[in-house]
């Protein structure tokens, strides 16, 4: 095959989701990690009912849904829970992406993004991927983005921030760096210079080419063909 698969992650408030927004624009395959993730842990699903029985029922909001904001704060304070969460919900989502990756690759489609929040934290994912990709941003832009984003002090964005792996380190496990510490016109650029790298990779060229070939094959097919009939 020559579809090829794209990581993409970032940093809590780093800008990632703006980096998607203009992917999706340019009409790029994206998958969304953090989406499945919801969905995977809906009531009556077999990740939800073993949430509950390890975290119990008061992280569960009325209507029977897990309160993101409830177990975020759980996780971020106890890396021991962070891991058990992982634990029940990791093979689900990894299950639901397989599943789009296959449905983009019955499309047509040459690459696809996988927009991983904790890419660089598991790392096992990494290997999977041709290229990977990182929102960046410096450490004060992030810091003040997430307090004011989600109303937090000092201390809980601090404690957020820090449950990840910095930023500085997983730069250097990327292959291409998007800096959105700037305005988003900045961003946006950036972006589209990336979009058109991945176009022009070896992999894409090979699947244009192998195109190229299949129709002029069928070309000359028809031509022959018609030739047959009207002798």
């Amino acid at each position: 095959s020559t579809m090829f698969l794209v990581g993409l992650s970032g940093g809590i408030a780093s800008g990632k989701s703006t980096v998607v927004a203009v992917l999706r624009e340019l009409g790029c395959a994206v998958i969304d990690a953090d989406l499945i993730a919801r969905e995977v842990v809906q009531p009556h699903s077999k990740a939800h009912q073993q949430i509950l029985q390890h975290f119990g029922t008061g992280i569960l909001l009325e209507n029977g849904e897990i309160n993101r904001e409830a177990l975020g704060n759980i996780i971020f304070s106890q890396p021991e829970k962070r891991r058990l969460l992982n634990s029940i919900t990791h093979l689900e989502i990894l299950k639901e992406m397989l599943k789009q990756i296959l449905k983009y690759f019955v499309l047509g489609y040459r690459y696809v993004i996988l927009d991983i929040p904790l890419l660089f934290e598991t790392r096992g994912l990494t290997k999977f991927m041709k290229y990977t990709v990182l929102v960046y941003c410096d450490p004060p832009a992030q810091r003040a983005r997430l307090m004011r984003r989600n109303g937090l002090d000092a201390a809980a964005a601090d404690a957020r921030i820090g449950s990840q792996l910095p930023l500085e380190e997983k730069r250097r496990w990327a292959t291409h760096v998007i800096d959105n510490s700037g305005d988003r016109e900045n961003t946006r650029r950036q972006v589209l210079r990336l979009h058109a790298r991945l176009e022009d990779s070896l992999h894409f060229l090979w699947a244009r080419l192998a195109a190229g070939a299949a129709l002029a094959g069928l070309g000359g097919l028809l031509f022959l063909l018609l030739r047959h009939f009207s002798s």
